[in-house]
């Protein structure tokens, strides 16, 4: 990442923050195998009386498919072993999962479910054994009949700074993003394959079928919406999805997943990571999905100090976590330590209305006068008046805050909160 000025990442001003670009020489990803038991998170349905089917003592194979809740959603085991406990886990924003703790047995038996169908691609195999594959494809949307998508959009860029996992897929896994890619047109409708890669690479990837394009390094270029305008003309109305436009935007690493998957007919269950260390120095590691980042620092000898703060994901976007038992998860991008002198405190001091949020906003919101309204959790109001869905959550206004207000969790909290609210009146009807 490199920046206009000298100052370190979490500090104040107006930014020009550039996008990590994958070192010339990236070892290989660090294989880490995890030391105990793996936790897998089903997200739990609203309704109180979601009980999991699963049993505690039940054996499960590697990449057996497990649906507690018979609703259609379901997670993937990674180990062989047997179910050692079933337990609430809180998540962000009021999400609430069943934690389902396997403990791996000596010996490692592939579930072989998706073997009969694997030569045989269909969108229905797809969704029903890849869904939570490593990147969550979020294959359902391919599969809305209302909403058809036309192009598809594989990200070879990364979302965040400092963080470079996706590039290394697109330039390692490039037979598999292609098959990937081969399979995706034919179990769909897709007509066009977008390929997104930094501006300097677009030249370097001609084995891969599809149109490569370059994203722009400032970020926050490569998130899907600034994609949407700068490089296809079309903007994305407050409120709206790319997949109601025709674009389905999927991680290189998701695509690669399912190109593996119906190449050998097992389930992907290793999830790729950038681990960043304290002092910004960031190395590629590769772990099942559940392992508990603990056993990924330790691996790396990353220490953790008393009021050091642990990030799944980067600097700008990432989300704090309060345990290092935390699992590793088919979406975790990456896996930030911060020094607690590092770390930015958030403080109670009002805002001052210096406007530095609204220069810097992509969407040009008047970040300003939305805060008082999330902070008084008027959310209703701040949608209606100050276009609350427009924000694409790249944490630019948290960034140059100089009252250092949680600008970026207050949104995204409003955005939670009325979704759930939504969902409540719509069952209630």
């Amino acid at each position: 990442m490199r920046m206009t000025k000298s100052k370190p990442l979490w500090g104040m001003g107006r930014p020009r923050l550039e996008y990590t670009q994958l070192p010339a020489r990236t070892d290989r990803p660090e294989s880490i195998r995890p030391t105990g038991p793996v936790t897998l998170l089903h997200l739990r349905p609203a309704e109180a009386k979601a009980i999991p089917a699963a049993k505690i003592g039940e054996t499960v194979k590697t990449g057996q498919k497990l649906s507690l809740c018979g609703n259609g959603d379901y997670i993937t085991s990674p180990v062989t072993g047997a179910i050692a406990a079933l337990t609430p886990f809180p998540g962000s924003f009021g999400r609430s999962y069943t934690a389902v703790t396997i403990a791996p047995a000596p010996q490692e038996v592939f579930d072989d479910a998706l073997q009969a169908v694997h030569q045989t691609p269909s969108l229905a195999a797809a969704v029903d054994f890849l869904a939570a594959g490593p990147g969550l494809p979020g294959l359902h949307r391919l599969a809305d009949t209302e909403r058809p998508i036309k192009t598809l959009v594989v990200c070879g860029v990364d979302q965040d700074l400092l963080v470079f996992t996706q590039q290394y897929v697109l330039s390692a896994r490039g037979h598999d993003i292609q098959n990937g890619i081969r399979i995706l047109k034919q179990i769909s409708g897709i007509e066009e394959v977008v390929i997104l890669t930094r501006k300097e690479a677009v030249q370097g990837f001609g084995h891969i079928v599809g149109r490569m394009v370059g994203v722009d390094q400032r970020y926050p270029s490569a998130l899907p919406p600034l994609v949407m305008a700068g490089l296809f003309g079309r903007v994305l109305p407050a409120g709206r999805t790319c997949e109601e436009l025709g674009f389905c935007f999927m991680s290189a690493e998701a695509v690669a997943s399912i190109g593996a998957a119906f190449s050998t007919g097992r389930v992907p269950v290793n999830k790729l990571l950038t681990v960043i260390y304290k002092d910004g120095f960031a190395r590629l590691a590769e772990a099942p999905i559940g392992t508990p980042i603990s056993d990924v620092l330790k691996h790396f000898g990353v220490g953790i100090a008393e009021g050091d703060r642990i990030v799944i994901g980067g600097p700008m976007r990432g989300t704090a976590v309060f345990s290092l038992e935390h699992p590793v998860q088919p979406d975790t991008e990456a896996l930030l330590v911060l020094d607690a002198e590092a770390a930015v405190q958030v403080s109670e001091y009002p805002c001052i209305n210096c406007g530095e949020c609204v220069r810097v906003c992509p969407a040009r919101m008047q970040i300003n006068l939305l805060v008082r309204y999330l902070e008084a959790g008027k959310y209703e109001e701040a949608e209606e008046a100050y276009d609350l869905d427009a924000c694409i959550e790249c944490g630019l206004c948290s960034y140059v805050c100089v009252s250092k207000i949680p600008i970026l969790q207050y949104i995204t909290l409003a955005k939670h909160e009325l979704a759930r609210m939504r969902r409540t009146e719509s069952l209630n009807a």
